[in-house]
């Protein structure tokens, strides 16, 4: 992922762009240097809504106040249109000059030259890299320089209904699951659910498709201590089929032996009316949950089912996009303020996410908040994907194409990872 053959590309793609225009002017250009006081006025650009919208402009207007040399004006874009107009804007010369990346999306960004290395104006704003929880700055660390502040991780996590578990005989007097941490454990703990709890009721509430058992998936291969999809030098298949093979299998089971509700229409309904006794999910679900009148639930990791504790996540983080000047005044001050918004974590945690720092999960005001404190450990055992520019397509058109299949029972679990191994291969050779 050089940056200067993403640039190139980049450059090549815009210039048969029709839409540059709906990205420029006003504000929100890099070139807008703010007051001639002195004050840096830095544009930012960001994707999220609701509680994350409304939690982001309050670090916003809390950095201002403290601040009173810098100014970050925040612009919301739709999350559908946001990365599209990003990369758009960055190319016409016309981005902000600070952005937001999920991890994940971060290897296309560098591969296009959309954004710049962090190192210098992190030096520059004293930021201390060995303040970040390690694992989420190993996700934006590419060939040893960083790319990017990582504000969180939004992980795959268990909810629980405490009532339910309770009518179970399965919720212990310290309000968490009476579940051995194994994969006959999480049987056993589904079958009493099964068993001592009323037919309508699920006792787990999954999709039958797409993201959440294919999160589930990658958790449980994860654990079994498979390796990525893809190998170290991003240019071959490399799954460990018979470890696919075995989380495959076992998550079939569980639909086919009746414990996940099939065509559920709504899965999440399912557990926020009362009538499923767990799901799993991201933690971005918790303020829904926490907002449903009646609904007492608790919340935990996914269990240990194998050898290692792992799941899946994502990370919120803030880069800095190419800019036109690249002014080093700006890029000390926008750093200054991704540091100083995981500094203040607690804040964005009360959205459900866990913060980048672990500093932060020990401030009072984080452990005020109810539920957080009991999956903030997470942080540290989530698996991300290796910094392919192919995994976006890797997960919908081999993944979530062939473990539909599986959790159908159209298709077996071996089949499954035969024709993800050659969908891969496709894929990464293109």
């Amino acid at each position: 992922m050089k940056k200067k053959i993403g640039r190139l590309a980049l450059t090549l793609l815009l210039s048969f762009s029709t839409v540059l225009s709906a990205c420029s002017g006003g504000s929100n250009e890099a070139g807008d240097s703010g007051s001639g006081d002195g004050k840096v006025t830095l544009s930012f650009w960001t994707l999220f809504d609701g509680g994350d919208g409304a939690n982001m402009q309050t670090l916003v207007d809390e950095f201002n106040k403290a601040h009173p040399d810098i100014e970050v004006k925040n612009t919301k874009l739709a999350w559908g249109e946001y990365y599209t107009k990003l990369i758009t804007a960055v190319g016409n010369g016309n981005g902000p000059d600070i952005g937001i990346s999920h991890s994940s999306r971060l290897p296309d960004l560098i591969n296009q030259g959309v954004v710049t290395e962090l190192d210098t104006p992190a030096t520059d704003a004293g930021v201390d890299w060995s303040t970040y929880n390690q694992n989420l700055l190993d996700a934006v660390t590419v060939e040893g320089q960083h790319y990017a502040v990582p504000i969180d991780t939004h992980p795959f996590i268990m909810f629980y209904n405490k009532k339910l578990l309770i009518d179970a005989g399965l919720l212990g007097e310290d309000g968490k699951p009476i579940l051995e941490q194994s994969a006959d454990g999480f049987v056993s703990f589904l079958q009493t659910l099964k068993e001592k709890l009323p037919a309508k009721t699920t006792p787990f509430a999954l999709s039958n498709n797409n993201d959440d058992p294919y999160r589930l998936w990658w958790s449980l291969y994860s654990q079994l201590g498979g390796n990525d999809v893809v190998s170290d030098d991003l240019k071959s298949a490399a799954i460990d089929k018979e470890k696919g093979i075995k989380a495959a299998d076992y998550i079939q089971k569980l639909y086919t032996e009746g414990y996940i509700k099939k065509n559920d229409p709504d899965f999440y309904k399912n557990f926020q009316s009362g009538t499923a006794a767990i799901i799993m999910t991201g933690v971005w679900t918790t303020g829904t949950w926490e907002s449903t009148k009646g609904l007492e639930f608790g919340a935990m990791p996914i269990p240990k089912f194998y050898d290692q504790e792992a799941t899946w996540g994502d990370s919120h983080t803030i880069v800095l996009p190419l800019t036109k000047d690249e002014d080093p005044a700006k890029r000390k001050a926008a750093m200054t303020f991704a540091d100083w918004v995981a500094d203040n974590g607690q804040v964005w945690a009360k959205a459900g996410h866990i913060p980048s720092k672990p500093s932060v999960l020990e401030k009072q005001e984080f452990k005020d908040l109810p539920y957080r404190s009991d999956y903030s450990e997470v942080a540290s055992v989530v698996k991300f994907s290796k910094h392919s520019t192919k995994n976006a397509q890797i997960r919908d058109e081999a993944a979530f194409k062939f473990l539909n299949e599986v959790w159908a029972n159209k298709m077996t679990p071996a089949d499954a990872m035969n024709n993800m191994e050659t969908a891969i291969q496709k894929i990464v050779r293109e």
